[in-house]
């Protein structure tokens, strides 16, 4: 583990820049299985389904005072999910493992839920640093899934 400090804080709206950067990232669309939205599509998903919703949790995650990414929960199908997304300078030194404990002292709901393509070892193994227990692997055309969760 790095020596790096990690923090939450609820998130601003000029954090949305940093996100939308971290998105564009290659590396990160290729990790997530995920492709990048364009900036205007990007900020309306922030300001009118994340941060306009009592019912999602959401942190901006700090690294040595620098956005770094973001932790979110949400509802979907009857379940809690929670995803993650750091801006790939970030990658490899504790900071999602980090910040996905701190997370889990504000997000209290259990089980809770998270998916990770299976190619993604990095962020499985975050997961389940987390506590998180693969439970299933669901298959998409073109992609599988990882489904993981904590009790």
């Amino acid at each position: 583990m790095s020596d790096v400090e990690v923090r939450l804080r609820p998130v601003r709206i000029t954090d949305i820049d940093d996100f939308f950067r971290h998105e564009q990232e290659p590396e990160a669309q290729r990790r997530a299985n995920f492709p990048a939205r364009d900036r205007p599509e990007f900020v309306t998903h922030w300001i009118t389904r994340i941060l306009a919703d009592p019912q999602v949790g959401a942190r901006t995650v700090l690294a040595d005072g620098a956005v770094a990414g973001n932790v979110v929960s949400w509802w979907q199908d009857g379940r809690r999910e929670v995803g993650y997304w750091l801006g790939e300078r970030f990658w490899g030194r504790g900071v999602g493992t980090r910040a996905l404990t701190l997370y889990l002292e504000v997000e209290k709901h259990r089980p809770l839920h998270a998916t990770a393509d299976v190619s993604n070892k990095a962020s499985i193994r975050v997961l389940e640093r987390c506590g998180f227990v693969r439970t299933d692997t669901v298959r998409e055309p073109n992609v599988q899934f990882a489904v993981l969760e904590l009790r």
